[in-house]
């Protein structure tokens, strides 16, 4: 009797032990996993990050459109009279293939005079991007996949965290979407709050959009749309059809927009 107990004893404290040890491993790995988090933007210029606008050099910050302040990457159309289609992108300086991207944004203010109804409210992270000095100099639409930023207008329905694709095609639900967006889950604000979001990318294979920690979008296979002139002349210099890898940026389209707290962590391929 006293041998079972004793033996029952020894089986209870060798699960406690395995239990303990798993336990400890698996906080040890959250611990890691969140400690990752790197802060890509520093808030106080634009280090690291660089600019391209239509029909102007890659490098120039145009009617100085990108700014940073009080800890916030701002795109600010105070200095100009007209939009005159001069879109921007900043782009970030490393290309990456396998990550997680995070970040928070506001809309304000009201769009620049002679910016696109379309670019109300309107903004988005493009990735698996070639490099902006690859880029043709009178491109407006940056041939890229595109997780769109939208803010509300208080009227119609709009989603935010969308997917739309300039150049580019997607496979969702082993479908080849050709449209060129296509809406989440997640409806925009119309005020002026903070929005999370995040985008997981995982080379080709899977990528995931998030609006305030919910995932609100998932596909696969992002590719070149072979009908796209740049897209055409991108895979002649030697890209791939389908897009593993690239630079992220954050675009300029029209209306004044916030953007802070961008961190990156990178994932094993």
């Amino acid at each position: 009797m006293l041998i079972g107990i004793y033996k029952m004893s020894k089986t209870k404290k060798l699960s406690f032990t395995i239990i303990l040890v798993v336990f400890i491993l698996t906080s040890s790995c959250i611990q890691k996993k969140e400690s990752e988090w790197i802060s890509i933007f520093n808030g106080k210029d634009l280090n690291g990050w660089s600019p391209k606008f239509t029909g102007e050099a890659y490098g120039k910050n145009f009617l100085n459109t990108f700014q940073a302040k009080d800890g916030k990457l701002i795109v600010s159309y105070d200095d100009y009279a007209n939009f005159d289609d001069n879109f921007g992108h900043i782009f970030y300086k490393e290309k990456l293939s396998h990550y997680r991207l995070r970040l928070e944004y506001r809309f304000l203010g009201e769009s620049v005079l002679g910016s696109p109804d379309w670019a109300f409210k309107n903004s988005g992270i493009k990735y698996h991007s070639p490099h902006p000095s690859e880029l043709p100099i009178d491109q407006k639409l940056l041939v890229a996949v595109e997780a769109q930023i939208l803010g509300g207008n208080g009227k119609t329905e709009r989603f935010t965290g969308n997917v739309c694709t300039a150049g580019t095609h997607i496979v969702m639900n082993d479908s080849l979407i050709t449209q060129h967006c296509t809406n989440s889950s997640y409806l925009a604000i119309n005020d002026s709050s903070w929005v999370k979001m995040e985008i997981e990318v995982h080379g080709s294979e899977k990528i995931i959009h998030k609006i305030n920690g919910q995932e609100v979008l998932q596909y696969a296979k992002p590719q070149y749309d072979d009908t796209d002139e740049f897209a055409r002349e991108l895979m002649k210099n030697g890209h791939s059809r389908i897009m593993s890898e690239g630079y992220i940026a954050l675009q300029a389209e029209g209306h004044p927009i916030e953007f802070k707290n961008i961190e990156l962590m990178k994932l094993d391929e």
